[in-house]
């Protein structure tokens, strides 16, 4: 009897792949390929895209409605998703993004990446705020097991909801091969391109009052006018959750000609864009792994990060971290980053500390407590 593991596949957007997207795409993309042995089930909540049917052994199968507003998130998981399990007999439910069926008696495994709205639940709106501090720790402990991206991440489920410490297994995170050094052809190209030929630092991810660009507007403005140093900040990313307070922020700029702003960028741009900075500026108030640091990482690239949560984790000795809550110590940290002498060290530790990362890695751990769960 082949063993039937149905997984939420919600996420698996073509073009619109973003953190746990990419976590589920890498992860599952080597998990079919490698267990040819077992019937893979692909819930999404919407008309899918066949670059995700990666394998033979992988079935989609579409439950409606769209579940992307709090009401839905309901109905799709406790009401749309239990028959669905029992009529394929399923031995697992796998969800990439934590969400699990409370009314399922099946086995499930949850990947529970981070817990930020327990910590900063105003920067989310409403709805999803009471959504997710009400059923997260219900699905901590509905659970059969849970992973999770960092040791940072596993202690605060711990902490957060009493979960016991032996059903939570650390599945580090990887990076796309696409991120590598450039060849100084490239770095002068990624210049000319996103820096009208003058060095940048870059931001990575959404623009978002989490992720500090604000802080971040402020500190690139007071290096600009503490160094003179010719440069200019590159942010990539949607504007999503821009609001006032950034947008205030960036009016008040006396350097804001020099800030350029991407939008979302596809892979391979991202990847030229990363190689050619001069160093990664990612001071957010709270990560459960931070991926750009490992990508940086990967381009060779500097990085300045907070020095909370798990960044330090991510980091290892192979970056610079600075207070977020602190504009001096951002500006401090670029000074650093910037010093040529100190940019070599970082870099030289950052081809041993990148070692500890890849999505093979991450989807062998996955698959490893998929087997635990399953006994």
């Amino acid at each position: 009897m082949r063993t039937q593991i149905a997984v939420n596949t919600r996420l698996l957007l073509p073009n619109k792949l973003e953190g746990i997207g990419w976590f589920t795409y890498e992860t599952l993309k080597r998990i079919t390929t490698n267990h040819p042995e077992v019937d893979f089930h692909f819930f999404f909540d919407r008309e899918y895209n066949e670059q995700f049917i990666f394998n033979s052994n992988v079935h989609p199968h579409i439950i409606y409605p769209s579940a992307r507003h709090p009401i839905l998130f309901y109905t799709w998981f406790e009401w749309r998703l239990p028959p669905k399990l029992r009529k394929l007999k399923a031995d697992l439910f796998l969800s990439p993004d934590g969400y699990l069926s409370l009314n399922s008696e099946k086995k499930q495994l949850a990947v529970i990446h981070d817990i930020y709205f327990e910590h900063y639940p105003q920067y989310l709106p409403l709805g999803a705020r009471y959504y997710l501090k009400y059923y997260f720790p219900k699905f901590a402990h509905k659970a059969n097991r849970i992973a999770t991206v960092s040791e940072f991440s596993k202690n605060d489920i711990i902490g957060q909801y009493g979960t016991e410490a032996d059903k939570i297994d650390v599945v580090y995170n990887g990076a796309s091969k696409a991120f590598r050094p450039l060849s100084p052809t490239e770095k002068t190209q990624a210049r000319d391109q996103f820096a009208n030929g003058l060095p940048y630092f870059i931001y990575v991810g959404a623009l978002q009052p989490r992720k500090n660009t604000a802080s971040l507007l402020q500190a690139f403005d007071q290096f600009r006018e503490a160094t003179d140093k010719p440069m200019k900040l590159v942010l990539t990313g949607e504007k999503k959750w821009w609001g006032k307070d950034q947008e205030s922020v960036y009016q008040k700029m006396k350097y804001k000609a020099d800030v350029h702003f991407l939008g979302r960028v596809e892979p391979e741009e991202l990847s030229l864009a990363m190689g050619g900075a001069e160093a990664l500026t990612y001071i957010s108030f709270f990560e459960g792994f931070g991926i750009p640091i490992l990508e940086a990482m990967r381009s060779e690239v500097p990085v300045l990060t907070s020095g909370i949560t798990s960044m330090p984790e991510i980091g290892g000795d192979a970056a610079v971290y600075c207070s977020p809550f602190d504009i001096d110590s951002i500006v401090d940290g670029m000074k650093e980053v910037t010093n040529p002498l100190r940019r070599t060290e970082l870099i030289t530790a950052a081809k041993v500390q990148r070692q500890k990362f890849s999505w093979d890695l991450t989807a062998e751990k996955l698959w490893k407590s998929v087997e635990l769960c399953l006994d």
